[in-house]
């Protein structure tokens, strides 16, 4: 196989190493040209090189030769593919260069070809999935040489040469390597199906071959798609007919492309989807029709069940003696109909033949991915949980909780909604507010006022003190009971201070405090009762 490439190659460029086309040059060439023949000759030396050392080398050193070959090739085209772009072109330059070069492609294909059947002698030997493998991977090199050589004979045809022969030559491989590709894909797409099958049959008892072999399905029928697209692609370009092969590409993406859009391709797919549909509906329509009607009358019967259900538990928990939270409430509530109706959902899956210990299972599995992806969520959820238990605040609270005051508007298992004392909402996860304190400002019925007023030290205190008690006293918004308390608390530096601090209902707190300190300066005025503010006296000294 080896020896056939070497030969093949040097018969190609000449037996000492030296382009064939080295000594046809009858006419002067432009620089331009003659630099990239200078550069097409060195590639020839360096593959030529390597080509000795192929011979030579074993394991992943032949690979490594092998990838520089197919390196140094593909410089060698894309530099002959710049001097066929150029506007005038010498024949008697590239025509050489060109014959070469295809000969070249074909010596490799070639080799590329006795490879593949070496793979193949290797099938059977219980190692079928790893040369299967290998046969992909070599067949998409094989995609790279049939695409180049098309490529090659564009130019040869543009230099006036007659291809008409390899065209067909390379027509008739297209055609039956098409035809391979295309079994091979279904071949495999069926595999790949039984293998996935059986996985989803053996569920947590799934091994690591099964899921290996999944993987190595997948992986071969991306490579053999790959191939059948190349093939494809090249057929539309010497104007074959590919309808047939995009529709089993179509079959194994799902994808709907530019070649979809063909209309062959796509009259073919509905004829084909007709057929399907009509066949069923002939076949088994009148029992899935009634199984679909079972399966939306029991879903609707369950709606009902629900709600009616959400009605009861509402008017027994706002009726019940162990006064539940609003959100406690709301939680029974909700839950109750979601119950019902998730039963009455499995009723009516298992009425269109679905088995549910086997869906139970899926919802449990994915219910352990789900959870470990909401982490975060599900800690919220955790801790709404514990203020549902605990009920530090309900709705309708003034609270202070995660750096927040405000009242409490709306609650969730998720999130407390907050409405600020200057009006601003604000959503509270409740893992915030449960790992914190949480300061209820209005659970209970009755909020102490704590104020201070200071008056002079040359005031009379009882006066001050009396005058204070009548304040309080006449305030119509503070309680009578506990009564309030007004006594002399602190002989500061600069005035004598009483605390005030009567009682009053949580909602009348702030006017209470307003209210009294409005009154206490207005009556203070009034009995001629100073309020001592710092004050600093400075000395002026006249020295001589």
């Amino acid at each position: 196989m080896l020896r056939t490439l070497i030969l093949g190659f040097i018969t190609v460029i000449g037996l000492s190493g030296a382009p064939a086309f080295a000594e046809t040059a009858p006419t002067p060439i432009d620089a331009e040209t003659s630099t990239a023949v200078s550069v097409l000759k060195q590639l020839q030396t360096s593959i030529t090189s390597d080509i000795d050392k192929l011979a030579k080398s074993n394991g992943e050193m032949k690979q490594f030769v092998e990838y520089r070959i197919k390196e140094h090739a593909n410089q060698y085209h894309d530099q002959l593919k710049a001097l066929m772009g150029q506007e005038q072109l010498d024949s008697t330059t590239l025509l050489p260069l060109v014959n070469d070069h295809l000969a070249f492609i074909n010596q490799v294909a070639a080799y590329y070809a006795e490879d593949i059947e070496s793979f193949k002698s290797e099938l059977g030997k219980d190692n079928d999935t790893a040369v299967m493998l290998n046969l992909a991977n070599r067949e998409r090199e094989r995609d790279e040489m049939l695409q180049a050589k098309y490529e090659t004979l564009t130019w040869l045809e543009k230099l006036g040469g007659d291809i008409t022969a390899q065209k067909q030559t390379l027509l008739a491989a297209l055609l039956k390597r098409s035809n391979v590709l295309n079994s091979l894909v279904h071949f495999t797409q069926d595999k790949l199906k039984t293998a996935v099958a059986d996985a989803a049959t053996a569920g947590k008892d799934v091994t690591g071959e099964q899921t290996a072999l999944i993987t190595h399905l997948k992986e071969r029928l991306d490579l053999t798609s790959s191939s059948l697209t190349v093939a494809i692609n090249l057929l539309d370009q010497l104007e074959q007919d590919t309808s047939a092969l995009k529709q089993t590409l179509f079959s194994i993406s799902g994808d709907i492309t530019q070649d979809v859009l063909n209309i062959d391709v796509a009259s073919n797919l509905l004829e084909q989807w007709w057929d399907t549909a009509k066949n069923q509906a002939i076949d088994n329509g009148p029992g899935l029709t009634f199984k679909v009607f079972i399966f939306v009358l029991i879903l609707f019967l369950a709606s009902l069940a629900g709600k009616a259900t959400q009605r009861l538990i509402k008017k027994t928990v706002s009726n019940s003696k162990l006064k539940f939270s609003k959100l406690l409430q709301e939680f029974f509530i909700s839950l109750s109909g979601k119950i019902v109706f998730a039963l009455g959902l499995m009723i009516a899956l298992s009425q269109l033949g679905f088995e549910l210990g086997p869906l139970l299972a899926g919802f449990g599995v994915a219910g352990v991915i789900i959870g470990f992806a909401l982490q975060d969520t599900l800690s919220n959820f955790a801790s709404g949980m514990m203020i549902l238990i605990y009920r530090p605040y309900d709705v309708g609270d003034l609270i202070n909780a995660a750096g927040v005051t405000g009242k409490v508007s709306q609650m969730s298992l998720v999130s407390t909604t907050i409405k600020t004392l200057d009006n601003q909402r604000l959503i509270i996860p409740n893992n915030k507010i449960w790992g914190d304190t949480i300061n209820n400002i209005t659970v209970e019925h009755q909020r102490r006022v704590d104020m201070t007023f200071g008056i002079g030290y040359g005031d009379d205190i009882e006066k001050a003190e009396k005058v204070l008690k009548a304040i309080v006293e006449n305030h119509p918004k503070v309680l009578k009971d506990p009564e309030p308390t007004v006594k002399l608390h602190l002989l500061g530096e600069s005035s004598v201070d009483f605390v005030v601090r009567p009682w009053a209902k949580p909602a009348d707190y702030w006017d209470v405090y307003w209210d009294i300190t409005r009154e206490v300066k207005m009556r203070f005025d009034q009995e001629n009762i100073s309020i001592p503010f710092p004050q600093r006296d400075v000395h002026i000294y006249q020295t001589k």
